[in-house]
């Protein structure tokens, strides 16, 4: 006999009906929709959920993380909060005080942010850690602080592109240090990572993630141990990509849905490494650096669409979007744009871009895998983009309104560690753009962050991401405030709670507004949250 879920008394977010507080789920999947007097009719039999005004939506995907890196995040050495050079070595000190003779992991240190202004030196590193091998990524994951103990498991750093006696590591030199911290990892610390990781997204209404992996990110270890996890349940499910050009054989043998993710033509603009056309403001010595051509995005296009894979790039500098284009122009012309289109390739992060290029990825059929999470922490007019690229071009970044009229696909993400797995916060940044102009709707934001996110990895069935009639069951449960739909009048952003309206509603994601909390999220009929009222007596 087919098993049946009921759940009554809630919100349902469904195009097919508005007004629905019922929803009914037979063996994962969304068989009925409507009115809780006519559910209770039609499923007598089955399992009631009292939801209690609760709302119902889509599960969110996470279009752009790393695992096991953000899993180290919430287990070693948490940078994200020092608010200056002397806070810095403090929480290092404390940390190697806490742990001695262990390998120190940790990530979020700004500098930007900080009233000195400055990275500390690798002498005052090695000073606070006591000589212990330390591994301390950028916020933005392209550059590193490292220790002498570390850089002595690493030699050919010193001779790499990107070194530095003093100060952060970048290029060739970064991806030598983190390699070898990496290594030091055991594989139980790894899975203890990725487990704390899936489950904190879970938690936050997360029901898919997709894992940029590559050579120089995590190894092959780490995808084949973090596909195995997910494929055990009772976390999200793990869509894996493998950043390296033209390794067909191995991305399939990895179980990776394409040569795709972080597979660099560029860095980013917070480490100066993002490509740009003209040099960086506050540091007219260097554009940047550009790691791919347009000959090898190419190259690497056809390959990947012969192959019937997804190929894909992390590009942010104008530079280096600039060298995309002209690599899917080259590729179009070997094997048709017909061909490209229908493989839907993705693009990490395409920050720094303009309308005649969005326009023509567009007609490629690319996906752009974006962070709204960006714009908010270093966006608009005073932060740290601004500082670093000037005005106007530092207030010019992440156009999202631009790319969704060009037809390319959004899909959103977070980039974890870079900024948390905090969806309704992705979808509420990508709304209020603190740019005028570049940000997008509510329901194109919130769309972008769930379907977008199954159709960005190929499943465009028509129906997964929504909560319809057939559809797969992967829905979040939250405790929200009054919902609300967008006004009919574009001129002005206004909110309206009219039900006439026909639009599916949403929290209010007003600039202010308190972000929903998650109750339950659900993966094809499958819990893989559920919050313990508990838990909120030990707040």
């Amino acid at each position: 006999m087919p098993e049946t879920t009921l759940l009554l008394g809630g919100r349902i977010h469904s195009p097919a009906d508005a007004a629905a507080t019922a929803m009914a789920v037979t063996d994962g999947v969304i068989s009925w929709l409507g009115a809780d007097e006519v559910g209770r009719a039609l499923h007598s039999d089955a399992e009631v959920i009292d939801l209690e005004g609760a709302f119902v939506a889509p599960a969110f995907v996470d279009a752009h993380v790393h695992a096991t890196s953000t899993g180290l995040l919430l287990r070693g050495l948490d940078l994200t909060g020092c608010a200056s050079l002397t806070e810095f070595l403090h929480a290092l000190r404390d940390h190697v005080a806490e742990y001695p003779g262990a390998l120190v992991w940790g990530h979020g240190w700004d500098e930007t942010w900080w009233p000195e202004r400055r990275p500390p030196t690798r002498e005052e590193i090695d000073t606070a850690s006591g000589g212990a091998p330390v591994y301390l990524s950028r916020i933005d994951v392209h550059s590193a602080l490292v220790s002498n103990a570390l850089v002595n498991l690493a030699p050919l750093a010193r001779s790499a592109e990107g070194w530095s006696d003093e100060g952060p590591l970048t290029r060739v030199a970064h991806h030598h240090v983190r390699r070898a911290a990496r290594d030091a990892l055991g594989s139980g610390q790894r899975k203890e990572a990725q487990l704390a990781f899936l489950q904190q997204a879970a938690a936050r209404g997360v029901a898919c993630v997709h894992e940029c992996a590559g050579p120089d990110i995590s190894g092959a270890d780490d995808l084949v141990e973090l596909l195995a996890l997910s494929e055990q349940g009772g976390v999200p499910e793990v869509v894996g990509y493998w950043g390296e050009l033209g390794a067909v054989e191995r991305a399939r043998g990895l179980g990776a849905r394409g040569l795709a993710g972080d597979l660099f033509v560029d860095g980013a603009v917070g480490s100066r490494t993002a490509a740009l056309r003209e040099a960086y403001t506050d540091d007219p010595s260097t554009a940047g650096v550009l790691y791919l051509d347009a000959d090898a995005v190419a190259e690497h296009l056809v390959t990947c669409t012969r192959a019937g894979l997804q190929a894909g790039f992390h590009v942010i500098g104008d530079a280096g979007v600039a060298e995309v284009c002209a690599g899917f122009r080259k590729a179009a012309e070997i094997v048709g744009v017909p061909a490209l289109a229908s493989m839907r390739h993705r693009l990490e992060h395409l920050e720094m871009i303009d309308e005649g290029q969005a326009a023509e990825l567009g007609s490629f059929g690319v996906v752009a895998s974006v962070q709204p999470g960006f714009d908010a922490s270093w966006g608009g007019t005073g932060d740290m983009y601004a500082r670093r690229l000037g005005l106007p071009r530092g207030a010019q970044l992440n156009p999202f309104s631009q790319l969704a009229a060009n037809g390319v696909l959004l899909a959103l993400g977070s980039d974890a560690p870079v900024t948390p797995v905090d969806p309704w916060r992705s979808v509420q940044a990508a709304v209020n753009h603190r740019t005028d102009g570049f940000g997008i709707s509510p329901r194109a934001a919130f769309t972008a962050h769930t379907r977008g996110g199954w159709r960005a990895a190929g499943v465009d069935d028509g129906v997964t991401g929504t909560l319809v009639p057939g559809a797969p069951a992967t829905y979040a449960v939250w405790d929200a405030g009054e919902l609300v739909v967008a006004g009919t009048d574009s001129r002005v952003q206004r909110w309206s709670t009219d039900p006439r309206s026909g639009v599916p509603p949403l929290p209010d994601l007003s600039p202010q507004a308190t972000m929903p909390r998650c109750l339950r999220t659900v993966l094809r009929g499958k819990t893989i949250f559920k919050h313990n009222p508990e838990d909120d007596e030990l707040v």
